[in-house]
């Protein structure tokens, strides 16, 4: 259970912003916000949590009795019935796997179960077991009608994790604005939303991870009313045998990207769009991934590979310095 801090908790600094630290999504998270008193902010960040709280309940993979494990439980056997939520969320996962032409695939989680981290670190799944799994997916297959869905496949499943927690950031961001929040700063694990400004800048101040030394950043952005994610290999990946093996999975091949990309990071109108992107650009790499970057209306990326950094010009226009 996440719990909701006391109104003392987060008292406002000297330029009136708010903090409210938690975790869920298995993550550290953090709201910044301004509010015009302590009853607005504890009403905020407790209808806040209380969403998330819910949110995590239904459609974490990693929750047995969730809605998305009751999905994948039928998988091969039955239609499930599924709430409002699950059906936008569905609904969102048809539009992103267009968009990103098949790369952003929630039926991964076959895959996701060969690959292991644990055991790959020391040994990796054969080429057959991959194959198998990658089999079993394909967002094409699922079934869906009004108020239910279908995976018709035994050892299918749903993972909502390339998309999920980036649509959080976006529902909190829009649960702040219902609250009357002008400013607020909506980080769940590195996925942020930037609403308004930040008190002492006329923009929120993000700091851009450097993806060949992480902890440190290479570049700061001034964000409003803006969205960023980044993704990569440079906080999740292991070395075997002198080759790099990240967390992102090509749905092509069922093996893990590698197009020498260690990290992308991409700013948008919603968290949703940055994530997809982030994620298609780490797939594809630099050339293709920017490229499909540039068809997107408000959206600018850069990556960066183990040689250079390469941006969109607008990404670079984002740009400020620390102070």
């Amino acid at each position: 259970m996440i719990s909701v801090p006391a109104a003392n908790a987060f008292p406002p600094d000297t330029h009136g912003v708010r903090k409210a630290a938690f975790r869920a999504l298995g993550t550290a998270c953090e709201l910044q916000f301004t509010a015009r008193d302590d009853a607005q902010a504890r009403t905020f960040v407790g209808a806040a949590l209380v969403w998330l709280e819910g949110f995590e309940a239904r459609f974490s993979r990693f929750r047995s009795d969730s809605l998305v494990s009751r999905v994948n439980a039928f998988a091969g056997v039955d239609w499930v019935p599924v709430d409002q939520e699950m059906e936008r969320l569905l609904q969102m996962a048809d539009g992103l796997y267009f968009l990103s032409e098949g790369l952003m695939d929630p039926t991964l989680l076959p895959l996701l179960k060969v690959w292991d981290w644990k055991t790959a670190r020391t040994q990796l799944p054969s080429a057959e077991a991959v194959e198998q799994a990658r089999q079993r997916t394909g967002w094409k297959k699922v079934q869906r009608r009004p108020g239910a869905v279908f995976l018709p496949e035994r050892g299918m499943g749903l993972d909502f994790g390339g998309f999920g927690k980036e649509y959080a950031v976006d529902r909190l961001a829009q649960i702040a604005r219902q609250h009357g929040l002008a400013d607020c700063l909506v980080d769940l694990g590195r996925d942020l939303y930037a609403l308004g400004t930040g008190g002492k800048f006329p923009f929120w101040h993000v700091g851009v991870e450097n993806g060949r030394q992480p902890g440190t950043c290479w570049t700061g952005l001034g964000l409003r009313d803006q969205a960023v994610a980044a993704s990569g290999d440079y906080a999740r990946s292991f070395l075997l045998n002198g080759v790099r093996y990240g967390h992102i999975l090509d749905p092509r091949t069922g093996w893990p990207a590698a197009k020498g990309v260690r990290a992308v990071t991409v700013v948008a109108p919603t968290c949703v769009e940055a994530g997809v992107y982030s994620t298609t650009a780490c797939i594809l790499g630099p050339a293709d991934g920017l490229a499909m970057v540039s068809r997107a209306r408000g959206v600018e990326a850069c990556v960066q590979t183990d040689c250079d950094i390469q941006s969109s010009p607008g990404f670079n226009r984002l740009q400020v310095k620390a102070a």
